[in-house]
């Protein structure tokens, strides 16, 4: 534990940031995860809605900075690929 109140303060924040962190990670990973067993049901319909709710939260989270540009970049090319391959 640290014992200088700058450093006490840095630790609640860094805790804070981390809840929101995960949380947002949390957000992304679950709609990433239902739009794929869509697909693999063979839905189109309700695939192609979690495909734009999924793309959503990964562009959220890339702009609050949990993920960076070219891998938010990536998992919505392999998304996207996913979904033209049901609709194929």
């Amino acid at each position: 534990m640290p014992n200088i109140k700058s450093a006490m303060k840095r630790v609640n924040v860094i805790e804070k940031k981390t809840l929101r962190n995960n949380m947002i990670k949390s957000g992304y990973k679950s709609a990433v995860k239902k739009f794929e067993q869509a697909v693999e049901a063979g839905n189109k319909e309700e695939a192609t809605t979690l495909f734009s709710l999924a793309t959503k939260k990964i562009d959220q989270a890339c702009a609050k900075g949990v993920i960076v540009k070219n891998t938010a970049a990536r998992k919505k090319s392999n998304l996207a690929k996913k979904l033209n391959a049901v609709n194929a």
